[in-house]
Parts: C-alpha cells; structure tokens; sequence
C-alpha cells in the first residue's frame, strides 16, 4: 500500500524526522493561501501521485494531450509562480519513467517551504526477504538521477544490513554516515535521523521509505525532502488507521474489486489472463508465459 508524499512527511515528522512546513493542497486557491500561511519567499510546488520521477515527468492535457508543462515539481519565487504552477499541475495528466504512457491524474499537490541546500543524499530502508533482514541504502548522488547511479557506479550506493532481533546498533550508524562523508554537527544530526526512520519504519510495518533527496543544510541540519513510503499490507490488521491514508483514486479499480472479495490480484500490462490455484503456481504460470514470449495481463491467485 503506498501513501502520498505529504502524508509520509506527516508520519516522518512523527517520529521527530526533521522535515520542512508544508501544506497539501487540492485546488489552486488553496496553494495561494498555503504560500501566504508558509511565510517562505521560496516554495516547491509537489505533484502528488503515487510514482516517482515526478520532477523529471511531464504534464499533459487529459482531454487533448497536449504538453501542459515540463516537471511536475516546481520552484516558486513568487505567488504569481505558485498560481501558475499549481494551475497547470492540478486536473493534468503526469507522465513519469514510473508510470508509463498513460501517466496519472494529479488530483493533489504539496506547497513546501524552501530549503537552503548543501548537498543531496539518497536514503532508502527496504526489507530484505532473502536475508531476513532490514537493508539501508544511502547514497552522496542524492537527487533525481539515482537510477542512473544504480546502474553506471553502484559503488557509490553503500549498504548495511540490520538484524531486525538487534536493531540498528551505533557502530553501523557511525559507519554509514562517514561512508557518506559527514562530520561533526551533521554526522550528528545524520545518525538521530537515521535512528527515526528505522523506529518508523518497523513500527508502521513499511515494506520501504525511500528518501530522495535527504538534504544537509547550510547550517549542518538533516532533512528529509521527499517521503516515498509503502506499508506490508500483512500488517493490515495492527493499523487501523491505514484506511484513511488510503487514496482510492490511485489504486486499480479492478484491485479494489479483488481486495473487497479477498482475491490477491495484481493488474500487469499484458493480455494473457492467468487465473491460478496458489501464489507460488501463479508466479511459475507467469515466467512461463513470458518464456514463450508473451505477457501476462495480471497475477491473480485464488486461494492455496
């Protein structure tokens, strides 16, 4: 289950994750007064959906399809920058590399105060199933160009793994923060963060928080300035809360339908409907598909 940005800055902020003034907003009238409520000269104007690359995707014309504007997440130096903005985000269309060609409809946007950054770091907590473990990823290549770290120097990527029996002990937090290059008061606020994010994200049962950027400040201050966060929904039963961080209109139609009846149902890009007695038949019948050169249209198991 994923939630919007502004909603797991509300969850990071919680658990005394630092985090900028912002205000989530569903119409332009709402962002004008959210710049005048924030007192900040500088703004980013956010795009919420749930899919990343929002700051390199572009916004189109649900109608005609026509290019509406460039980057779904924008810097405003001015009220008249915050209307121009939120006006062409809200009611339009944002393709992402995320999304795919059909892009999604942007119902919400995110009036943020400004930062004065230092430099952008990557960060990501992500369970790791094949050592049962917790896996922190950080990186100094922060910013919208991760994936192309990942793939042409993932030394630069560094990693710990986190025995969820000990916790996340000092020694790895020290190691990590060096590894990033941070000293002194940053080091510091680096390490109190980290500590945060974990408690976060193992008592909110998230199956990942990935934050990109996390910016070191001018005056040495840790902050998370984005927040993609999803929960293990196997943990459904412990958070009854979850239902009102649940965006609807995000999610599947046909997977809403399936949830409702107790069906595990995932919709693919495919056009081979597979139908199938267990989870572990199910993801055999669709390798076997796409080894013969087809594509599966959904993962559906029944029961088993």
């Amino acid at each position: 289950m994923n939630i919007h940005e502004y909603q797991g800055k509300a969850l990071l902020k919680h658990h005394g994750v630092p985090v900028l003034e912002g205000v989530h907003c569903t119409t332009v009238d709402q962002a004008l007064a959210a710049y005048d409520q924030l007192g900040s000269k500088v703004v980013a104007v956010k795009s919420q959906i749930h899919a990343g690359g929002r700051g390199k995707g572009n916004l189109y014309a649900p109608d005609s399809g026509d290019l509406v504007m460039e980057g779904g997440v924008k810097i405003a130096f001015s009220k008249d920058d915050v209307k121009t903005y939120a006006t062409n985000i809200l009611g339009n269309v944002l393709v992402t590399i995320q999304t795919g060609d059909k892009g999604k409809l942007v119902r919400n946007l995110y009036v943020e105060s400004g930062c004065d950054i230092a430099h952008e770091y990557y960060l990501a907590i992500l369970v790791d199933r094949e050592n049962k473990s917790v896996l922190i990823m950080a990186s100094t290549e922060g910013g919208m160009d991760i994936e192309h770290v990942a793939e042409t120097t993932p030394e630069k990527i560094h990693k710990i793994s986190v025995d969820p029996n000990t916790g996340l002990l000092g020694y790895q937090k020290r190691d990590l923060g060096l590894a990033l290059g941070l000293t002194g008061a940053a080091h510091k606020a680096f390490s109190k963060a980290l500590t945060s994010m974990y408690g976060m994200f193992v008592s909110s049962d998230c199956a990942m928080l990935e934050i990109n950027p996390l910016v070191r400040t001018a005056d040495d201050d840790i902050v998370a300035l984005d927040a993609k966060v999803s929960f293990d929904e196997n943990a459904e039963f412990r958070h009854k809360d979850w239902d009102d961080l649940r965006d609807l209109s995000e999610e599947e139609e046909v997977e809403i339908r399936a949830k409702e009846t107790g069906l595990s149902y995932v919709k693919l890009d495919g056009n081979i409907g597979c139908l199938v007695n267990g989870a572990g038949l199910a993801m055999a019948t669709m390798d076997v598909i796409k080894l013969y050169g087809g594509e599966p249209a959904n993962f559906l198991d029944v029961g088993g």
